[in-house]
């Protein structure tokens, strides 16, 4: 690619950077009235949100307490068929998130999201009837699917209201979700099995299933009326709070969609995103924290071989550190990472560095206490990129059309994920209790991540100072 060629596209990423300043200009508004209305959409989002992910990770990784309470029996599965069951989530999973942000990009968020919260809520339901792993592998595809579009969707929605500078916190708040679902997952697990197992002729592990899509629904339907719209269309603002909405993200070259917006093609958005080599970096090394990430899966399965003797319900209890010291440290994370938005990528490639590490002690120490206590340290580098790598890309993307940066963040989170289709088989029963060739390959991926975030932090600094971009 020549100069020319990538000054082409720099240009067409960030084409929408003067008519933004033009927007900012146009509306003046005083500190107190921004304050007050970040204020208002902090308190109908982040919540909000914060417990639809929540639940949404919990519906997805259940499905670990329930092979460790019983349903690897019932149904006869072998380590390759749980490992088919979670593979194939990913495949509907990949498919659909871009098709999903660019409907998503033309409908409101508040009726889209909550939507398919109840298809999946109800699924999981569902998935308390299996009787063979066929059904399981079925109503796995089906509840990919279906759930593809959410994350990224919740990504697009939040780079769509808050600046540059606003977003670790917010995208902390966002992750830290899937990090306590972990731990309220073994908490809930532990419970339900314990406390309901053949309660009216029901195994525990399928009551979990029910409790939990019963509690996804309720929350969908809640969220119908809390949950605001994009900043230009929100039907919950007024139309001073709008265009101080829209006209505050263009002072840090954030793209909103407006009445004036010129139109992009679905084919254009993708041209765009694809176009951009920063889409590619990304999706590199996001597909590094994801694929080492897959541990969340193996957790009961790592903790059970770790303490051969211990019960089910101790097994579940023993996940729960591993989550709550991972929030700590993501919360930390994503609070200094929005004070030096500029660092971002030294601070994930060193947390990726302590995780690197952390892995490589595994494959040489067999103390099972020290493996478990490795096992806490490298969940906590782990979730503090993930939620730092969204923000770091959600900001790199900021002066795309908002349509294109749409596609971008939604290619960045699903072929991220297609680590998970390989790291699901990462911890075959076999290798057990050591499972050398899992940590073997983390480590690799790790060290691959932590050169993939030294060259975008080296490159964003490069092109801020240069003046050809700004953070």
């Amino acid at each position: 690619m020549n100069p020319a060629d990538v000054e082409g596209q720099l240009k067409e990423g960030f084409s929408h950077e003067i008519e933004n300043v033009n927007a900012a200009d146009a509306v003046s508004f005083t500190p107190e009235e921004e304050k007050a209305l970040v204020r208002r959409i902090d308190l109908a989002l982040l919540p909000t949100i914060w417990v639809m992910y929540l639940l949404s990770y919990l519906d997805r990784t259940n499905i670990g307490n329930a092979k460790i309470s019983g349903m690897e029996v019932d149904l006869s599965l072998t380590s390759n068929e749980y490992s088919i069951a979670l593979v194939v989530f990913f495949v509907g999973y990949v498919v659909f998130e871009v098709p999903s942000n660019l409907a998503l990009g033309r409908s409101r968020p508040s009726i889209f999201l909550p939507s398919i919260m109840v298809l999946w809520g109800a699924l999981t339901c569902v998935m308390a009837v299996i009787n063979s792993f066929t059904h399981l592998v079925v109503l796995r595809v089906i509840l990919g699917c279906v759930e593809a579009g959410f994350a990224p969707g919740v990504l697009l929605l939040l780079s769509s209201w808050y600046k540059q500078t606003e977003q670790s916190k917010r995208f902390g708040v966002f992750i830290s979700a899937a990090v306590l679902s972990g731990a309220f997952g073994g908490l809930i697990a532990a419970g339900i099995v314990d406390g309901l197992e053949g309660v009216h002729g029901i195994r525990g592990w399928r009551w979990l299933f029910i409790i939990e899509g019963a509690a996804t629904v309720g929350v969908a339907l809640i969220s119908l009326f809390i949950l605001p719209d994009f900043p230009a269309t929100s039907r919950k603002l007024s139309e001073r709070e709008k265009h101080i909405a829209v006209a505050r993200l263009a002072t840090e070259n954030v793209s909103a969609t407006t009445e004036d917006t010129q139109h992009l093609s679905n084919l254009g958005a993708c041209k765009v995103a694809c176009q951009d080599y920063r889409t590619w970096a990304f999706i590199i090394g996001y597909m590094v924290i994801v694929g080492s990430s897959t541990l969340t899966y193996f957790y009961p399965t790592l903790v059970e071989g770790l303490f051969g003797t211990a019960s089910t319900k101790t097994v579940n209890l023993l996940t729960v550190p591993i989550y709550g010291v991972a929030f700590v440290a993501t919360g930390i994370t994503s609070y200094c990472s929005d004070k030096v938005p500029t660092w971002r990528g030294l601070i994930i490639a060193g947390w990726l560095t302590f995780s690197l590490v952390c892995s490589i002690i595994v494959c040489t120490v067999y103390n099972f206490t020290a493996r478990y206590v490795l096992l806490v340290l490298m969940a906590a580098g782990l979730w503090s990129t993930n939620g730092g790598t969204l923000a770091y890309a959600s900001s790199a993307f900021a002066g795309m059309h908002p349509h294109a940066r749409g596609v971008a963040l939604a290619m960045v989170n699903a072929l991220g994920n297609l680590a998970q289709i390989y790291g699901s088989y990462l911890f075959p029963k076999d290798d057990r209790p050591e499972y050398i060739m899992g940590f073997s390959v983390i480590s690799a991926m790790l060290a691959v991540g932590v050169i993939v975030f030294l060259f975008l932090h080296i490159w964003f600094r490069r092109r801020v100072r240069s003046g050809i971009i700004q953070q």
